[in-house]
């Protein structure tokens, strides 16, 4: 058996399967409680049933980015640890990207054929490891956090100014970007050479229009009055990069 069979065997899908379980329990702990919590205020049953309804729509196409995750991480990692991360706590963005990262360090890549236990172990450990700080900064210092934001938000009512939690949120923003962005400039030069641009611009296809794909979307709910689509402009201009991607390459 090999590598990756073993990775998708029944006991990794035991394993993971309870984890995700338990996960989704709590999750409908937390419904049902909101639910009882919603009658006892006296909430109009109607609206409440139109609020879980438009939950549960506006929940569909978001979760296709989680699938398309679980699909492209099964063919070197298998079904139930992407299935496992991506369910609980993961991003896509941030799996893929450390998983690549491992992988390359190992002296390897993400294909399922070069896969080695050695390599599965580091690559889910670091996966792990990796993605606990928010939960464990959060704890310790979120309550102090929310404060800080609080205090901005009032010092900003009447002024122009943006608060702490706007230039927060925007400085982590544009770091983030610019360190994909980097990444694949970086990569489409150094395949090419010093000179002749000719390395994978791929990656820097797909950040374009999603970038275009999230702009369109921005504007439509914003000058149009279509908040709707809040809810489906990651997971739509994820799609868009994706499909552009494979245009290209046909």
């Amino acid at each position: 058996m090999t590598v990756l069979e073993q990775l998708s065997s029944g006991t990794m899908y035991l394993i993971c399967g309870v984890i995700v379980a338990f996960v989704a329990m709590v999750c409908v702990i937390f419904m049902v409680r909101a639910w009882r919590a919603g009658k006892a205020l006296g909430m109009d049953t109607t609206r409440m049933k139109q609020a879980v309804t438009a939950s549960v729509t506006f929940s569909i196409l978001p979760s296709v980015g989680i699938l398309l995750g679980v699909i492209a991480l099964s063919g070197s990692l298998g079904i139930p640890w992407p299935w496992l991360r991506l369910s609980v706590i993961g991003a896509l963005h941030y799996e893929t990207q450390v998983a690549q990262a491992a992988a390359e360090q190992l002296g390897g890549t993400l294909r399922g054929e070069s896969m080695t236990a050695g390599a599965f172990s580091t690559i889910a450990f670091l996966m792990s490891v990796c993605i606990m700080w928010g939960m464990i900064f959060t704890t310790l210092f979120g309550k102090k956090y929310l404060a800080r934001l609080s205090r901005g938000n009032e010092n900003k009512a009447g002024s122009d100014k943006p608060s702490f939690g706007d230039k927060a949120m925007t400085a982590m923003f544009i770091g983030m970007v610019s360190a994909y962005l980097g990444s694949y400039i970086g990569a489409y030069i150094s395949g090419a050479g010093a000179f002749a641009l000719k390395g994978d611009w791929t990656p820097l296809l797909v950040a374009l229009v999603s970038a275009l794909s999230m702009a369109c979307f921005t504007a439509l709910s914003e000058k149009k009055s279509m908040r709707w689509l809040d809810s489906f402009s990651i997971a739509a201009s994820m799609l868009l990069g994706m499909a552009a991607a494979v245009i290209a390459h046909l």
